[in-house]
């Protein structure tokens, strides 16, 4: 298995001329899980965009694999990444396995196989019970775990790629809590199985309990980059999120507990 899957080096994005990211450094390898944290507006979203080629480099280095980004087609990056926005747009009436099986366009893996990924995937989701349903009459709970279900379904398996990168952006919006626990404990078994995750969230202990890296922006420039038990201190979220918080040790588990 290779060390780094993904590799950022001074990575800069400032694509209308303003700068939207600046000097961002990191390394990710398969079977690791980050959550990237930051207030409102500083570029969390922006970086997700710039991992999944939405958003050009304009300096620095992206390497995905051993290689540049840019050397990666179009097909190959489809079959190696994933990508959950953070609003998905879909007004035609597909069923609900119709949507999942977007997901395995890129691939040419046959009905037999897919059919196998469907079904596993509409699990990992709990949207067995809507498979029939047509996604525009769902919730907004019902339609995000669909289109979980659908990015899941496009790196579920090892085999279909010679890495995978699964990219969120807020998976639990909309969620309640326990389908909460269960999207953010299929991303761990994705990553289990050697994919690598990243997640823009919003919930630091959520962040805290599921993610092995946590890396915090603010105006574009990284200012915190380890696991939680490292970074979530009271000075970083005076300093970054201008808020008072206690950071206790959960009760039950070995992280932090972050109380505002």
């Amino acid at each position: 298995m290779m060390d780094t899957l993904l590799s950022l080096r001074a990575a800069c994005a400032a694509p209308w001329g303003r700068a939207l990211l600046q000097d961002i450094n990191l390394q990710l390898a398969p079977g690791q899980v980050l959550g990237i944290l930051g207030p409102n507006g500083a570029g969390k979203t922006s970086l997700l965009n710039l991992l999944c080629g939405a958003t050009p480099l304009t300096a620095g280095e992206m390497l995905l694999g051993n290689r540049p980004i840019a050397d990666w087609s179009i097909r190959q990056r489809a079959c190696a990444q994933a990508v959950l926005p953070q609003q998905s747009s879909l007004n035609f009436p597909y069923t609900v396995e119709e949507v999942v099986l977007l997901g395995r366009t890129p691939h040419a893996t046959g009905s037999s196989v897919d059919r196998e990924v469907l079904a596993a995937t509409l699990e990992a989701t709990d949207t067995c019970a809507l498979r029939q349903r047509l996604y525009t009459q769902l919730s907004g709970g019902e339609r995000q775990r669909v289109q979980l279900a659908r990015v899941f379904a496009q790196v579920w398996r090892a085999q279909d790629a010679p890495l995978r990168l699964l990219l969120l952006d807020e998976p639990t919006a909309a969620l309640d809590l326990s389908h909460q626990k269960l999207i953010m404990e299929s991303a761990r078994r994705l990553a289990s199985q050697g994919s690598a995750v990243v997640m823009v969230l919003h919930d630091f202990n959520l962040a805290a309990r599921y993610t092995d890296l946590c890396l915090v922006l603010e105006q574009g420039r990284q200012q915190a980059l380890g696991s939680a038990q490292e970074i979530f201190t009271q000075e970083m979220f005076r300093e970054v999120f201008r808020v008072e918080v206690t950071v206790n040790t959960h009760p039950a588990l070995d992280i932090p507990l972050v109380i505002q």
